[in-house]
């Protein structure tokens, strides 16, 4: 698994934009895809769904180290595929991976799980379904943009906004249209109360979970409840806070609206000032700003107190001197300077009547769900076209890797500059140190 951005750089010079040609299991455009899924918690189950909705496809095989879990979504795509034989099901993605029997792999596990797990599956010849972040630290997400490029794989980041109906239509009718003029600000939120929190008692592991499996990598917490669905990401061994989680999809939306690359500078501040109590070691309240020439993007979250706008609690503003677009994952409000112009709006796209099995489905987002199918449909074109689509793994490391940057900003009280050809922070060696975790033994990083 040891990769380096020479590497990564040399293959990218020689290929241009193409991936590789067939995938190595020779398969035709014709036949089915065959799909592995890691990781079937709430999210990667609603994934793989939403996969099957879009194309035809064979489940071929499942893991995760919930015993229990792991039958459930068996269970399901037996049923959503009317299979007389179900997948095969796996504790260990190593051994799933080694049977070889499929094309496309679909990661849904937690964050510090998704380096080696899709650095795997590429390496195994499989295009790769990601969720987003990609990674706990920005070392990882170059291992992992060098490992799709040296493998020749198209890896696909669950940032669905790319691919939400209403975001386009705003991103072609506002932004490309000219109606903001100059944009020299962004504002980016998420006040929901998102923070899982509480004193659960240590208690024994229960036999149909694997703890140490399921912890992998990161540190071993003494186990106090099973970690999914929400309890992992209220702690910084598993993630990045609500940065890591939310923060990500509305920066990478403002990136692909306005076609940002790496900020130039990022700065944080923030801590846990007000729900003190429980076990939880996520910011409560953060600031951050990403700077770029004549912009600054901004972020807030509060897992407390009420919302600025409650129709956008989770939202991102763009503001020109021509007027303000504001946008969500529920609707999107193009609001102009002159009020003699009108006010554009755009409504979520709901497909209820087209996919009413949506309708019953336990967990799902029911305003994401057209989105993810958009961008799983976006994924198999660009694997046909071997070609890169429309979340590539390398704006998901930027995505990532700057959120990442505003923890460890906030962590050191200074502004970082991160140099991406160098990988570290200009001048700053201590910073530069926190671009990688540790990893539990016997787990190995992968090399960037």
């Amino acid at each position: 698994m040891q990769h380096s951005r020479r590497t990564f750089l040399k293959i990218s010079a020689a290929t241009g934009l193409a991936l590789a040609a067939p995938a190595i299991f020779g398969q035709s455009p014709e036949e089915k895809h065959h799909v592995a899924l890691i990781g079937c918690g709430w999210y990667g189950t609603s994934d793989l769904l939403r996969l099957i909705q879009v194309a035809p496809v064979e489940v071929v095989a499942l893991c995760d180290p919930d015993r229990n879990m792991l039958a459930a979504t068996s269970k399901l795509v037996c049923q959503r595929q009317r299979l007389s034989k179900p997948p095969r099901t796996y504790n260990d993605y190593r051994e799933l991976l080694n049977q070889k029997n499929f094309d496309l792999v679909l990661i849904g596990t937690p964050d510090h799980w998704h380096a080696l797990q899709m650095i795997a599956a590429v390496e195994a010849g499989a295009d790769v379904y990601v969720q987003k972040p990609i990674s706990v630290d920005v070392l990882e997400g170059e291992a992992m943009v060098a490992a799709a490029r040296k493998h020749r794989r198209v890896v696909q980041v669950g940032t669905q906004r790319k691919s939400t109906p209403h975001l386009i239509e705003a991103k072609q009718k506002v932004v490309e249209a000219g109606l903001l003029g100059k944009v020299a600000h962004v504002d980016m939120c998420c006040y929901f109360h998102m923070r899982a929190n509480g004193n659960p008692p240590v208690e024994p592991v229960p036999d149909f979970f694997d703890y140490e499996m399921w912890t992998g990598p990161a540190p071993l917490r003494p186990y106090d409840g099973l970690p999914h669905k929400r309890w992992w990401r209220t702690f910084m061994e598993y993630g990045n806070g609500i940065v890591g989680d939310m923060c990500v999809h509305m920066f990478d939306t403002a990136r692909w609206m306005l076609d940002l690359g790496w900020p130039k500078r990022v700065t944080s501040s923030g801590g846990i000032f007000v729900q003190k109590e429980g076990k939880s070691n996520i910011s409560d309240t953060q600031t951050a700003t990403f700077e770029y020439d004549d912009l600054t993007v901004t972020w807030q979250h509060r897992s407390w107190g009420a919302p600025a706008d409650p129709d956008y609690p989770w939202a991102l503003t763009l503001y020109g001197d021509k007027g303000m677009l504001k946008a969500s994952t529920m609707r999107a409000d193009f609001i102009p300077q002159d009020k003699k112009a009108s006010p554009i709006h755009f409504d979520c796209l709901y497909e209820r009547e087209k996919h009413p099995e949506d309708v019953t489905e336990k967990g799902i987002e029911l305003n994401a769900a057209p989105a993810t199918r958009r961008h799983m449909r976006n994924f198999l074109a660009a694997i046909e076209k071997r070609s890169r689509p429309v979340a590539d793994i390398e704006e998901g490391h930027i995505s990532t890797a700057s959120c990442i940057l505003a923890n460890v900003a906030m962590k050191l009280g200074r502004p970082l500059a991160y140099d991406p050809k160098k990988c570290e922070i200009t001048g700053d060696a201590e910073a530069t140190k926190l671009l990688r975790r540790s990893y539990r033994a016997p787990w190995q990083r992968p090399m960037s």
